[in-house]
C-alpha cells in the first residue's frame, strides 16, 4: 500500500464515526436501517426512532429511540444534543405532520436531511381505480351499487365513513385500536403485511367484498390487495398523496445509501 493510501486509511480510522437519525418504522426505514449498517459499518452509527404507535414493532437495525420528540423544537434539540450528521425522513407518505417537522428541525439544527420517498402504485391494465383527493371524498366516491366495503386507510381515517351507515365495513389494522371504532355495521381483523394475492383474494371473497378504499401508500408489503381486486373486478377507490416534503428525496433505499456515501466521502 503506498504512502498516501496508508495515511487516508489511517485517517479515516481515527475519524469519529458520522451519526445517521433514520426517521420512521417503515419497511423502507428497516432495510435502510439494515443496508446502511452492513454498508458504512463502524463509520456510521445508524440510529432508528420510531413514533411508538404500533405495538410490538418490527425493530430495526443499529440503535432504536421509540416516542415522539415534542414537535420540531424537540426534534432540532434531539439533533444538536445528539451530534447527529444526516437525518433521513423514511416515515409513512401520509405522515405528513411529522415530516413537516423534520424539516424544520434540520434547518434549526443544521442536519443535511434527506426523504425517502417510496413510489406510489400505478394502475395496470384491468384495474378499476377511482382517485379521491381525501378521504372524506372517498366516502362519496364508492360505487352506488356497493354494499360491503374493504377499508385499509388507518384507524385515524375511519370516522367519516360513518356517514354511510347503510354499507358493511370489513377493517383491517396492524393493532386493535384504543377507542371503538365509530362504525355501525363492519368488522375488525387485525394483521401486519406482507400479504399474498391468493390470501387477499380469499379474505375478499369469503366477507363478499364489493369495494375496495384504500390509499396509495405503494410498496411491496400491502399491495397483493390490488391484484386480488383486479382479479375479482372490483372498484377500488384510490385517496391520493399528500405532496411530499420539499427538499432532496430519494425514491429507493439504494438511492439513499448512495446519498449516505457521498456525505462519507466513500464514492
Amino acid at each position: 500500500m503506498c504512502s498516501s493510501s496508508t495515511a487516508r486509511a489511517a485517517s479515516l480510522a481515527a475519524r469519529a464515526p458520522e451519526r445517521l437519525l433514520i426517521l420512521g418504522g417503515t419497511a423502507e426505514g428497516r432495510a435502510l436501517a439494515a443496508a446502511a449498517a452492513a454498508r458504512f459499518g463502524p463509520s456510521l452509527t445508524v440510529i432508528s426512532a420510531l413514533a411508538g404507535r404500533t405495538r410490538a414493532p418490527i425493530l430495526p437495525a443499529g440503535e432504536v429511540r421509540i416516542g415522539g420528540f415534542g414537535g420540531a423544537d424537540g426534534l432540532a434539540a434531539y439533533l444538536k444534543e445528539e451530534r447527529i450528521d444526516l437525518l433521513i425522513d423514511a416515515t409513512h407518505p401520509y405522515a405528513t405532520r411529522i415530516s413537516a417537522q423534520a424539516g424544520e428541525a434540520a434547518a434549526q439544527a443544521g442536519t443535511e436531511r434527506l426523504v425517502l420517498v417510496r413510489p406510489p402504485w400505478q394502475p395496470v391494465p384491468g384495474d378499476r381505480w377511482i382517485d379521491s383527493a381525501t378521504v372524506e371524498e372517498a366516502v362519496g366516491a364508492i360505487p352506488a351499487e356497493a354494499e360491503r366495503v374493504f377499508l385499509t386507510v388507518g384507524v385515524r381515517s375511519l370516522a367519516p365513513f360513518a356517514a354511510r351507515p347503510d354499507l358493511w365495513y370489513l377493517v383491517r389494522l396492524v393493532d386493535e385500536p384504543a377507542a371503538p371504532i365509530p362504525l355501525v355495521r363492519h368488522r375488525l381483523i387485525c394483521a401486519r403485511g406482507p400479504f399474498a394475492e391468493e390470501d387477499e383474494r380469499a379474505l375478499l371473497e369469503a366477507h363478499g367484498i364489493d369495494c375496495l378504499v384504500t390509499r396509495a401508500s405503494g410498496g411491496d408489503a400491502t399491495a397483493a390487495k390490488l391484484a386480488a381486486a383486479r382479479a375479482l373486478g372490483l372498484p377500488v377507490v384510490m385517496v391520493c398523496r399528500p405532496p411530499p416534503p420539499r427538499g432532496p428525496s430519494a425514491p429507493s433505499v439504494e438511492d439513499a445509501l448512495t446519498w449516505i456515501a457521498e456525505r462519507l466521502g466513500e464514492t
